[in-house]
Formats: C-alpha cells, structure tokens, sequence
C-alpha cells in the first residue's frame, strides 16, 4: 500500500470557500457542550469494552486484536480496500490514523465511515449496506396523522451542536454507550463548519428541541449518522421532512450505513456491499448540495407526499 495524502487532490475537495461560511460558530458554546468528565469516559469505556465481550461478538476480538497488533508495528496510513472488509467483525477493514476532515471525507467517498465505540478509531465497510431510494419511502398513517396536526416544526442547520450532542446522551431505559465522543463532534462540527455536514431540528410547541439528527453529503448521496428523540416520534418527523428534500433536490439515495429499526420502517433496504459501492461511484463525484440549508415545504405538506 501507498501512504495516503490528501493534499493538492482536488477530488477530495471541501473547497477553502466552504471555509467561510462561519468561523467557528459559538466555539464557547461548542467546547463546553463537547467536554466529556472523566467520569463519563471511564463509563464509556467500561460499557464500550462489555458490549465488545458480549455474545454475537466476541469472536471478533481475535481479529481486531491482530489488526491492531499490526498496525501498531507498521502502521498504514493509505486508506483501505473496503472490498477487504473482514467477516468477523463483519465490516471491519481498517484503523483510522488520520481524523482529519479531508481524510474523513475520503473514507466516505470510498464507502467507509469511521466509528468506535472505544479507541482506537476504526474504518467499517460493512457486508450489506442500509439506503434508502427515495421511491421506496414509507410513510405510516399515524405518523401522517401526527405531521398534519401542526405540533412541530422542522428546520435545517440551525442548531448542529446542539443536535450533536443530544444524539450522543443516553437514551431513555438504555445503557449510555455511544460512539459519539468529544473527539466526533468536533471532526463533524468541523464538516458542518464547511458546508458538508447538516442536521434536521424538530422543534415543539415551547420553541424546544424536541428531536432531531445529523448526516453529511458524499457528492448526490446523504449519509445518515445518528438521530434522537426528547418526544414521541419527532426524530421520524425530522427524518421524513429531511428525505423529502433530499428527493426534491436530486440526491440519489440516503446511505443509513447499517439497519435500525427506524430505518426499516420508513423504507431502508439492506443491499449487498458490491452495489452500495457501484452506486455510490456513480455519483460521489456530483456537486451535491454544500451550504446552508433551509426548508422548502413544512410537515404538514410534506404529510402528504406519496413517494413512488
């Protein structure tokens, strides 16, 4: 393998103009909801490292242990093949040496995504892949019913940070492992800094943050990273109003990396990795959609789209 680098690829670019569009927005702001307590991480690591060890995956710890032996010894920093991706872990394919953006934006590009739940920082490829073609969007009566009633409104952007880190609390009746750490939020507020990361807000009644989710574009494509829910539903009503307009816009197909029982039910399917990966060079390389972006149809009207 060659050393990977970034610099002077245009094909890898978050142009310096993407740069402008604010100058650390909030960075006060942003530190303090990003700081995470020793106390938080050593919860982290202690229920990151127990779900390691729990049946159903604990026979992939050989492997990431030899991966990790490896890298230690001759570390590489080109990104990998993920058509090498192991069977157990299923998708494992490499370590992360490099956190920067343009190098997050790369493994993207390639059909990568960076995640571990403790270090080190991981490329996953997994075997089937969650997309949603926005023809094949489900829509549920009731959901529907909720959209019409007007109780919540939907924004894009305006809150990123915010967003973040409500994805990364813990869940309600969950243990709090997350995969969202301190060092995350700052590489996608960064990404959102450029234009290349967004997030949907749904807002209450009381002008509060009642749900919400963040993703990135990858050329025509939309990568879903996480979504959150403070009130019933509202992360669905957020998600729904965002595949509108990614429809509407002209992007491919919404990348949810790995199936989630919401995504199934507003229509994911799971395709093997050989098509994902077809699919996504027929259009990584497209403009996409950078920038600020606002809301063109409210919930109510978007109740009533009939996709397909």
């Amino acid at each position: 393998f060659r050393h990977f680098h970034t610099f002077g690829d245009p094909s890898l670019a978050y142009h310096a103009d993407h740069m402008t569009l604010s100058a650390a927005p909030g960075a006060d702001r942003r530190a303090a909801l990003f700081r995470e307590s020793l106390a938080e991480k050593a919860t982290r690591w202690t229920l990151g490292l127990a779900r390691s060890l729990m049946p159903g995956r604990i026979s992939g710890l050989p492997n990431l242990a030899r991966l990790c032996f490896h890298e230690l010894l001759a570390p590489d920093y080109a990104l990998p093949d993920p058509e090498r991706a192991l069977a157990n872990p299923p998708g494992l394919v490499g370590i992360v040496h490099d956190f920067t953006l343009p190098t997050i934006l790369a493994g993207y590009r390639r059909g990568l995504f960076p995640l571990a739940h403790v270090a080190p920082q991981k490329w996953w490829s997994p075997p089937q892949r969650s997309v949603l073609f926005f023809n094949e969007m489900h829509i549920a009566k009731r959901l529907r019913r909720q959209m019409r009633q007007g109780h919540y409104t939907v924004s894009f952007d305006r809150d990123f940070d915010g967003v973040i880190k409500a994805c990364a609390e813990q869940r309600a009746g969950r243990w709090h492992v997350t995969w969202i750490t301190p060092r995350v939020m700052h590489a996608y507020a960064e990404a959102f800094d450029a234009g290349i990361a967004h997030s949907f807000e749904v807002w209450n009644e009381k002008g509060e943050l009642a749900g919400g989710g963040y993703g990135l574009t990858v050329g025509g494509t939309f990568v879903t990273e996480s979504q959150f829910s403070r009130e019933p539903n509202t992360s669905k009503i957020g998600f729904t109003v965002l595949n509108w307009h990614l429809a509407h816009w002209g992007f491919a197909f919404n990348d949810g990396k790995v199936m989630t029982p919401t995504c199934h039910d507003m229509g994911f399917r799971d395709i093997p990795r050989a098509e994902f990966l077809k699919r996504l060079a027929q259009v990584e390389r497209k403009p996409g959609k950078s920038g600020r972006w606002q809301v063109e149809a409210d919930v109510a009207g978007v109740a009533e789209w009939q996709p397909g």
